[in-house]
This record gives C-alpha cells, structure tokens and sequence, in this order.
C-alpha cells in the first residue's frame, strides 16, 4: 500500500506554513533567545525590574523627543523670527535714512522697544568667527531666520552668556547688536532632561521598592519548601505580599498540615500493623507447636486447630484489607460530576437492604458537584453502617448552604462521650469488635481530600450526628 501524499497548496489551504519553513523558524528564534537568556538577569526581582525600567525608560524618551523635537523647535523658531524681523525692519530703516542722528535716533528707538542693542562700527569689516554648536535648536532657527536680512551676518553664542552678539555687513561698516538670550532661548534644555531623568529615577527606586516586598515573600516560601522538602519542619509561614502570594502561602500550610497528618497517620498505622498482626501470629505459632511432631495423625484430631488457624488467617486478612483500603485513600479515582441526591438515595438503599431503619432521606436540589463518587460512597457507607450498628433509626439528610453542602446522618443510638469524638478517628482508635479501627480514620482523609470536614456532635434524635460539609468551589 502506498503512502497518501499531502498536496503542496494544503498548507496554504489549512493556514499553516510549511514544515520547513516551521522548523527554520523555530530555529531562528532558538538563536535569539540563546543569547538574550545570557543578557537578562535569572532572578525574579532583576526581571520584574527590567519590566517596570524598559516602558519607563521608553516613555520618557518618548516625551522628550516629542517636547524637544517638536514643542521646542516651534517655540524656538517663533522667537528666531520675531528677532529677525525686528533685525530686518531696523536695516530697512537705516538704509532709507542715511543721517547720522536720524540713523542713532533709529538705533536708539530699537534698543528701547525691541531690547537690542546696536551700534554701528564704520569702514569695519565682517570677520568669520570660530563655529561653536550651542545645545538646542535656537542657533540654527535664529541663523535661518535672519535669511530675510539678504546681508552676511555672523553670530557668537559664547561670549556673553546674557547676550547674543550678530553682526551684519553693511556697505559703511558692521553693525553690531546684542540681542537678550532669554528673547530666543525657552529655557535650559538640561532642566528638562534632569527632571525626566530625575522623575524616572525616583519612580523605578520606588517601584524597586515595592518590587523588593513582593519578592521577598516569594522568596521566604522557596526557602520553606525548600526546607519542607528535606525534613525541616519550620512550621507554618506567615502570608504576606500580593494577594497571589499570600494564597500560595495559605495553601502550601494546608498542604503541609496535610502532608504531617498524612505521615502521622501512616506511621501510626505501621505502628499497629506490627501490634494487632502480633496476637494471630502468635496463635498461629502456638497451633503450630501444638500439633505432634511424631505418630500417626488422625484429620480429626487436628480439627479444631485447623479451624482456630483458618480464623486467625481469615482475621489477618481482614486487617491487611482494612490496612490496604487506609494507605490507598481512594486516591486512584479521578473526580467527576456526580448528582449527590441520587448518590445518597443509592447509599440509603444499600443500607436499607443490609438491614437499616431510615426515618427520612432528604436532599434540597443542589448543582453537581465535583467529586470522586466511589470514596463519597464508601463515607457514606461506613457512616450509615456504624449508625445501623449502634442505632435503631437514622435519619439521612443533605443541605444545600451558600458556600457549601452539608449532610448529616443521625441515629439514636448511645453515641460518643464529647472527649472521645476526636480520638476516634485516629487509626486502631474506634473500639469496635470485628473491625481495624480505620472506618473514620479513612472517611475524614475522604472528605478532607475533596476540602471538606467530617464532625461528630450531639444528635436530636439521642445518639450520633455525623455531619459532612463539603465546599461549593467543586461545583461547576
């Protein structure tokens, strides 16, 4: 059979590009993050920094291109113009009126109405001065501007810093004239680069600031599972920081608290399997002694030892399923939506049948829930079957709250002394004939595990109330 070849267009047909052309790019952008990721900074409070430096550098460079490139070029080149102009109405004036007093009157009425200074050097030549670039643009727009004059004209920045000195060539000599530098100059162009520099330094150093906190807190949780993570208990971490943060931090205590009550509980179960396997081995042994070494052996003689070593194994198998079913937790099921009112009616009937006497089962309509439905079911179980064993009525009821479902098991049986109600779920702690003592001990893990809490308080009805709350926020 012959492999199907894709036609060429396909890939412009599906939107895709070529393979070829996929790979090449990824190898393209496989350089460039090589020697970037050599550039940037590792840690979490130098990249959060560079975040906050490139828009703020950025921005201010944007400002102040646009206050220098556009802002300060018009306003320069307006005031070049008006002295220009000024400039080229003077010489008009002079070359109309040739008079010695009636050129004096003329400079004299410029120096008190446009503030420039002029005197006139006859027969004086104009010298090209030495060309110095002044920072800004106003030398260029006032050299632009005095165009209009039609004359050559030279202009010294340097000499004066008050003043500027512009000479124009005349046909009878130089005319001098010193014009005020605050008639041209806007203003310092190093203020505003130094308040841009300034306000963008002040900024990052408090953002730096903030940067730092939040950093902190991040780095105080690294080192606590770091620390957790090779045994050292160090107890609870305070949360702090941003709200993200401090859930972290809320939820790796939850975690650790669970994971120290997971130990706790494991350790005390190996405790009591080498205890409670202890007397069935030693029967056994002691079976296994008895029984004659030498002689004919007759099946009915050795009878009733069988039978004892058939129920000490039978007994040992019993508590390896109960110690099996506590370390597994039901942790293999995957959670799933399920409808909990007809889970309940499913369990009560199965407690119905192995011999229950329900006075009610009720269920307010609820959403369905997120859970993993064959441990909910074997909670409920054990609940219902502990409150048939010790009780003659149960009443099953599930409650739909704001944040959470709650359902509640009572009977009327003789109950939990108050001082007891906690001690019984731990392992090997509930006292009851025929069982391993892990029936509470793994449905409180059970309900744990899905965020919720299993109690026992005082019943109505004279006995027990078990009560299982479990959070909305598994509900979808």
């Amino acid at each position: 059979m012959s492999a199907i070849q894709e036609p060429a267009g396909a890939a412009r047909l599906t939107g895709q590009a070529p393979p070829e052309r996929r790979q090449g790019r990824r190898r393209w952008l496989g350089g460039l993050e090589r020697p970037l990721r050599r550039v940037l900074p590792r840690s979490l409070l130098g990249r959060s920094l560079l975040i906050v430096l490139i828009p703020l550098v950025v921005t201010q460079g944007v400002s102040l291109q646009l206050f220098y490139g556009s802002h300060l070029d018009i306003v320069s080149r307006r005031l070049s113009t008006s002295v220009a102009g000024e400039v080229s109405q003077t010489l008009l004036l002079l070359d109309r009126y040739r008079r010695p007093a009636d050129q004096a009157w003329i400079m004299a009425t410029a120096s008190d109405q446009y503030q420039l200074a002029m005197r006139l050097r006859p027969r004086a030549t104009l010298e090209r001065p030495k060309l110095f670039n002044i920072i800004g643009p106003m030398d260029e727009e006032l050299s632009a501007a005095l165009q209009v004059i039609r004359r050559p004209f030279t202009m010294d920045w340097h000499s004066d810093p008050h003043v500027v000195k512009i000479h124009v060539q005349l046909q009878g000599g130089v005319l001098d004239i010193d014009a005020p530098r605050k008639r041209l100059d806007v203003g310092p162009i190093y203020l505003f680069v130094a308040w841009n520099a300034g306000s963008a330094l002040l900024l990052f150093l408090v953002a730096a600031l903030f940067m730092r906190i939040q950093v902190r807190a991040i780095r105080r949780l690294a080192r606590a599972a770091e620390a957790f993570g090779m045994g050292q208990e160090q107890g609870t971490i305070r949360p702090e920081g941003a709200q993200e943060v401090r859930k972290a931090a809320s939820a790796f205590n939850r975690m650790q608290e669970r994971i120290l009550r997971f130990v706790a509980q494991r350790t005390a179960m190996l405790a009591g399997v080498s205890h409670d396997l202890r007397t069935p081995l030693t029967r056994l042994r002691l079976s296994l002694a008895m029984v004659p070494q030498h002689g004919a052996l007759h099946a009915e003689e050795l009878a009733p030892e069988i039978s004892e070593m058939i129920a000490d194994v039978e007994e040992m198998e019993r508590m390896i399923e109960g110690y099996l079913g506590f370390a597994r937790g039901e942790g293999s099921e995957q959670s799933r939506l399920i409808d909990l009112p007809a889970l309940l009616d499913e369990v009560a009937l199965s407690a119905s049948r192995a011999g229950a006497l329900f006075v009610r089962v009720l269920s307010t309509p609820m959403p369905e829930l997120m859970l993993r439905p064959m441990a909910i079911r074997r909670v409920l179980a054990n609940l219902l079957d502990n409150a048939r064993r010790h009780g003659g009525r149960i009443s099953l009821v599930a409650m739909l709250e704001e944040r959470a479902v709650q359902i509640v098991v009572d009977d009327d049986g003789p109950g939990i002394p108050g001082d007891r109600r906690e001690t019984v779920f731990r392992p090997f702690e509930s006292g009851a004939t025929g069982g391993t003592g892990l029936g509470l001990t793994i449905a409180r893990d059970i309900v744990r595990a899905h965020g919720g809490e299993l109690s026992l308080e005082n019943s109505p009805m004279g006995g027990l109330r078990a009560r299982i709350r479990l959070p909305l926020q598994n509900s979808l």
